[in-house]
C-alpha cells in the first residue's frame, strides 16, 4: 500500500468481555471503506475490566493480526472502545469574559478548557482519581442567550458553555492500555462504546428529537442519550449477555459452553405455548459427551432469560431517572450489541421502558460483510466514524490527564514485527 493511502487508514478496536473486534478502514471522501475485519474470543476481561493481562493481549493480537492480513497493511494506532472502566458523566457549565470583541476559536477553546479545569479541581478537592474520556460541548450562550450552536464570530461580553465531560477510573483504563501496548500498538483515542454505537446506528432525526442507545455487551451494558444533535449523557451498567448465559448454566446445571449454545439456538424472552411441548437435551456438568443428560421444556429457558433481561432494562431505566434524563431522552430506544440479538429482547425493552424500540445496525460503511453488519459490530463501526469526525475538543484532553494515567499511549509506537517469528525475536531481545 502506498504511503499516501496509509495516511487515510483508520483502525478501531473494541475490546469486550466476550469478543475482541478490530476494523481497518480507508477514507473515501466523506465515507469509509472497510478493508479488514478481525474478531477473536475474549477471555481476559470481566465486566469490561481486564482480569488476565496475558489472555487480553493474546485476544487483541489475534484480532489485529486477522484484520491486518485481510487489509494487507499494518496498523500502529487504534481508536479504542471502553465499556467497563467505571464511566461517569458530568455536566459542567463555565463562563469567560470576551470583553465585547468578536468571539474567536481561541475563546471557545478557553471556555471549554475552563470547564475541564473546574471538574479537575473538584475531583482534586474530593480526592477522586479519573481519566478524561470525552468533553463535548452541548450548548453555548452569549450574554446569557442560550441555544447557540457555534459562537464564533458573534459579539458579546460573556461566553458560556455547557459541556458533557465523561471520565473513567484510571486503573481499568491503564490496564487496558497496557494490554494494547504489549501488542505494540498505540491508543489514538478512548471512546465510550454506547456513544460509538450511536454514531454508527442513529439517523439525524433520532439524534435531534431525542433517543437512548443501549449497547448490550457480554459483560456490561452501556447507555448513551442523544438530544438536539449532541450526546448529553453516557454511562455503563455492570450487567450483560454473559449474565444470561451464567443464569442458564446454573439453572440447568449445564456447562457454560452448552448454556451459551442453548441461549443462542433456542433462547427466547417471550413465552410461546408450543415451547411447553418442545423438549431440549441439556448436557450435565461433569458428564462425558455420551453421558447422562436432562430433558427440559424449551419454555424453561424463557423462565430463566426473561427475568434477567427485565432486570437489565429496569437498571437502565433507573440509571436514566437518576441522571434526570428519562423523560427528556425522547420516545425512542435503539438496542445494539451482541446481547440485543436475543429473541424477544426488543419486546421486553419496549415493555419495561415504555418506549419505541428498534435494533441498531451499523450504517454508512462500505464493504461491510453480512457477518459483520449486525448489532454486535455497531460499536466498532462507530469507532471508525468517530475517527473520521473532527472533534478537536476531545483530542485536547491529554493535558488534563494526571501523571498516573498518561503513560505512553499518546506517543508514537515502534512498528510491530510483521511476523510471529519477528515478535518472538523481539520478546527475547527485550527479556534476555
Amino acid at each position: 500500500m502506498s504511503e499516501s493511502a496509509r495516511r487515510d487508514i483508520l483502525a478501531a478496536l473494541d475490546v469486550g468481555s466476550t469478543k475482541v473486534t478490530c476494523f481497518i478502514a480507508q477514507g473515501e471522501g466523506a465515507e469509509m471503506r472497510l478493508l479488514g475485519i478481525g474478531t477473536y474470543r475474549s477471555t481476559g476481561l470481566r465486566h469490561g475490566v481486564v482480569v488476565d493481562m496475558d489472555a487480553t493481549e493474546a485476544a487483541v493480537g489475534n484480532a489485529v493480526d486477522a484484520a491486518e492480513q485481510m487489509a494487507g497493511t499494518r496498523i500502529e494506532r487504534v481508536i479504542l472502545g471502553v465499556s467497563g472502566a467505571q464511566i461517569r458523566s458530568h455536566r459542567v457549565k463555565a463562563e469567560v469574559s470576551v470583553a465585547g470583541h468578536a468571539i474567536q476559536a481561541a475563546d471557545v477553546v478557553r471556555v471549554i478548557d475552563s470547564a475541564s479545569s473546574a471538574l479537575r479541581d473538584a475531583e482534586d478537592k474530593a480526592e477522586v482519581e479519573s481519566v478524561p474520556v470525552h468533553r463535548i460541548p452541548v450548548g453555548f450562550a452569549v450574554d446569557g442567550g442560550a441555544g447557540v450552536k457555534d459562537p464564533t464570530g458573534m459579539f458579546g461580553e460573556t461566553l458560556s458553555v455547557d459541556v458533557l465531560l465523561a471520565t473513567a477510573a484510571p486503573g481499568p483504563v491503564r490496564n487496558l492500555e497496557t494490554a494494547i501496548e504489549r501488542c505494540h500498538l498505540g491508543v489514538e483515542s478512548l471512546v465510550v462504546s454506547a456513544y460509538a454505537s450511536g454514531l454508527s446506528c442513529l439517523v439525524d432525526d433520532e439524534r435531534d428529537l431525542g433517543v437512548t442507545v443501549i449497547d448490550m455487551g457480554g459483560g456490561t451494558t452501556s447507555v448513551a442519550v442523544f438530544l438536539e444533535g449532541y450526546v448529553v449523557h453516557v454511562g455503563v451498567l455492570p450487567i450483560g449477555g454473559q449474565h444470561v448465559t451464567n443464569d442458564i448454566a446454573r439453572g440447568l446445571s449445564t456447562p457454560v459452553a452448552s448454556a451459551e449454545r442453548l441461549k443462542t439456538l433456542y433462547g427466547h424472552a417471550l413465552h410461546a405455548p408450543a415451547a411447553d411441548r418442545e423438549m431440549l437435551e441439556v448436557p450435565l456438568i461433569g458428564e462425558d459427551e455420551d453421558g447422562q443428560s436432562n430433558q427440559v421444556p424449551r419454555s424453561m429457558l424463557t423462565q430463566i432469560i426473561r427475568p434477567r433481561l427485565e432486570e437489565t432494562f429496569e437498571l437502565a431505566r433507573e440509571h436514566l431517572e437518576t441522571a434526570g434524563l428519562f423523560a427528556a431522552a425522547g420516545r425512542r430506544v435503539v438496542l445494539t450489541g451482541g446481547a440485543s440479538q436475543l429473541n424477544g429482547a426488543r419486546d421486553v425493552a419496549a415493555e419495561v421502558l415504555q418506549r419505541q424500540v428498534r435494533l441498531g445496525r451499523p450504517m454508512g460503511l462500505k464493504g461491510m460483510a453480512d457477518a459483520a453488519a449486525g448489532p454486535g459490530f455497531a460499536a466498532c463501526a462507530g469507532l471508525l466514524r468517530y475517527g473520521m469526525t473532527s472533534l478537536p475538543f476531545d483530542r485536547g484532553l491529554e493535558r488534563f490527564r494526571k501523571p498516573f494515567a498518561t503513560g505512553e499511549s499518546g506517543s508514537p509506537r515502534a512498528a510491530r514485527p510483521a511476523s510471529r517469528l519477528g515478535r518472538l525475536g523481539q520478546w527475547f531481545r527485550q527479556n534476555f
